[in-house]
């Protein structure tokens, strides 16, 4: 295995200062050393304000237990013993308790923080540093395509933080993580920022994460990320690791992602974006051949009556830049579009048989998107799926040859809250059709009459009727 050298640059300086004689026993030297507290290098002047504005955020919601999720229940070698001795068991309901980080951005209580910190939340409470108060906090709008969210507590007089344009950050800068890890309290920590731009990391659909090496652990996710100044440069959002704790990898996400986002939530409760309606992907080196050695969003397919059909956009074409801004992935391209709203009319520049085109195209809601690049959603019985992403197998632990539609949400007192049906659960199967995609779900699902609806979850299949 390969050794891994950790090297850490230690800032010193040489000052004269009154002294202290100090006697260190065993050796009869007399060393001197400075006493003033003004020579100690500390960042507190830069903290101590901006501490007040990152706050704990606690959530409780009911969570429903199926008793089926017992893979014993389901095994055939115990059923053989048991059979219908096995008791009927009723679904029940416990109480769950999650805890995270938030961000003042108003002096009238407008908190940030991440989606999946108060997703299903039934109860959302707010610590401030300082104030021995709990305030109850309501959710004003959440992303959960980005994983923002934000909620507002009745106060005035706040604390809100200053924000940076995380264009301007760069690798090597100096950052401080503010938070609340597993619960302890307020914690600082610092590193510098790794790198820039990190996406396709299968953590959220829209990408474009600020790594730092400062440690977060859970429930650091809302807090801040801060410059050397104390200003915000992102929302600590996911780490890498394999024990749970910090591994010097984190993610943030950058201020002016966060800054724009929030906004609309703000003001409209909801945030839309604009739809190109092209299905994308990288190439390859060999492949930039073919386009005068560019990189950019190569274009595999173009849905019907979407705005890239209009603008006259084909497969093959690989966009390079929207607006003048150079893009050079998939990935960068479905983050620049996505910062449009629906109606922005933008200039695409592309590459067609090596020639440089441009159109303009102005952008439809992704809410009335075609199945082409984003496949939407479905309902049945009260809950709510979409498609079975290799992010999503990614999140929810899935081997590779699970097939279905994932359960993203139900609700309560449904039928499928009823019998069951938990947010994680994937659909497999619908009578005596295997689901393999959401086309096949929404056909299943089609007329009256109760349907066995066969759900995998923890590595355990079971029917629950609908």
């Amino acid at each position: 295995m390969k050794k891994i050298v950790f090297v850490f640059m230690v800032l010193t300086s040489f000052i004269y200062a009154k002294s202290i004689d100090f006697h260190y026993a065993g050796d009869g030297k007399t060393r001197k050393y400075p006493t003033d507290k003004e020579y100690i290098l500390s960042y507190n002047n830069v903290l101590k304000d901006v501490r007040n504005s990152v706050v704990n955020i606690s959530i409780q919601k009911n969570v429903k237990i199926d008793p089926h999720a017992n893979p014993f229940f389901n095994d055939p070698f115990f059923r053989q013993f048991f059979g219908n001795r096995i008791p009927q068991q009723v679904p029940q309901e416990r109480i769950q308790r999650a805890l995270g980080s938030g961000v003042i951005v108003s002096e009238d209580g407008y908190i940030i923080t991440n989606n999946h910190v108060i997703d299903g939340a039934d109860k959302i409470t707010v610590t401030i540093p300082g104030d021995k108060k709990e305030y109850e906090a309501k959710l004003i709008g959440h992303d959960k395509k980005s994983d923002i969210a934000v909620i507002k507590i009745e106060k005035k007089g706040l604390n809100p933080v200053t924000f940076y344009d995380s264009n301007k950050v760069k690798v090597g800068d100096l950052v401080f993580a503010i938070g609340n890890p597993f619960g302890v309290g307020e914690t600082v920590t610092h590193g510098i920022v790794s790198a820039l731009g990190r996406n396709s990391m299968g953590i959220e659909e829209y990408e474009n994460f600020i790594q730092t090496d400062a440690p977060i652990n859970p429930g650091n996710s809302g807090g801040a990320l801060l410059n050397s100044s104390g200003e915000l440069i992102g929302i600590n959002t996911a780490i890498v690791t394999r024990s749970g704790s910090s591994a010097g990898i984190g993610f943030a996400i950058p201020s002016n992602m966060v800054r724009d986002i929030a906004k609309q939530l703000i003001e409209k409760g909801e945030y839309k974006r604009g739809y190109l309606g092209v299905s994308i992907t990288n190439i390859s080196s060999d492949m930039s051949d073919f386009y005068n050695g560019k990189f950019g969003a190569l274009v595999a397919s173009v849905g019907s009556d979407t705005p890239a059909k209009k603008a006259g956009l084909k497969r093959g074409d690989l966009i390079v830049a929207v607006n003048g801004k150079k893009v050079e992935s998939a990935s960068e391209l479905k983050n620049e579009i996505g910062k449009y709203q629906p109606g922005a009319s933008v200039s695409i520049t592309y590459i067609r048989d090596k020639k440089v085109h441009t159109a303009r195209v102005e952008l439809a809601s992704y809410d009335n998107a075609s199945s082409v690049g984003a496949q939407g959603g479905s309902s049945y019985k009260g809950m709510s799926v979409e498609p079975l992403s290799e992010a999503m197998k990614r999140r929810l632990s899935l081997t590779s040859d699970v097939k279905g539609v994932v359960v993203t949400k139900v609700k309560p007192s449904s039928p499928a809250y009823e019998a069951g049906v938990m947010k994680g659960d994937v659909v497999i199967q619908i009578e005596d059709k295997e689901i393999t995609s959401l086309k096949e779900f929404k056909a299943a699902t089609k007329g009256k009459g109760k349907k066995r609806v066969w759900i995998y979850r923890q590595g355990a299949i079971f029917p629950v009727v609908l």
